[in-house]
């Protein structure tokens, strides 16, 4: 593969799912100067793999896999995510904070920043609609597991928005 082959695929997968990156990022980092950090991390990681993409997966699957990855080993090695959570920085942002306006998107987001690792990568793979086989191959856990882990996060979920509804907000 030459450069200029790689390049015209990493930016043209990058143009067709940002919308699957940026929901990486904005669920594994809390402010805008981690976003930006994270996103250029997952960006670096998705560049340097694409080589040794087989096809055996769709690309989307293969680039969440690439991108929850990143995500893990960034959380890990800053581990500073949780200090971060109410820190916002609005200088010069990657990810545009206005598509976010939604006070309902914002909230969500803040349930899925809360869950473990495992149940955080499932939703938001439910999200784009993964079935429960690609979502067991990206992560790594039986497709029955998935099931269950699903329908819990759907419980917690649920009551905890009766609550978010009751509340007025």
């Amino acid at each position: 593969m030459t450069e200029g082959e790689r390049e015209s695929i990493f930016k043209e997968w990058v143009a067709q799912y940002k919308a699957l990156l940026f929901k990486v990022v904005r669920a594994y980092a809390f402010n805008t100067e981690d976003q930006d950090d994270l996103f250029q991390e997952i960006a670096i990681q998705v560049w340097q793999s694409i080589p040794s993409f087989k096809q055996e997966a769709k690309v989307s699957t293969w680039l969440y896999k690439v991108s929850l990855n990143t995500a893990l080993r960034w959380v890990k090695k800053t581990n500073k995510y949780q200090s971060n959570l109410d820190s916002i920085d609005d200088e010069m942002p990657i990810i545009d904070k206005s598509e976010h306006a939604d006070e309902r998107l914002d909230w969500i987001y803040e349930k899925i920043s809360r869950m473990d690792k495992v149940d955080r990568s499932l939703t938001l793979l439910l999200l784009d609609g993964f079935g429960y086989k690609e979502m067991s191959e990206i992560l790594g856990i039986k497709a029955s597991n998935v099931g269950v882990k699903i329908h819990r996060i759907k419980n917690q979920l649920i009551k905890e928005s009766k609550n978010y509804a009751s509340h007025g907000i």
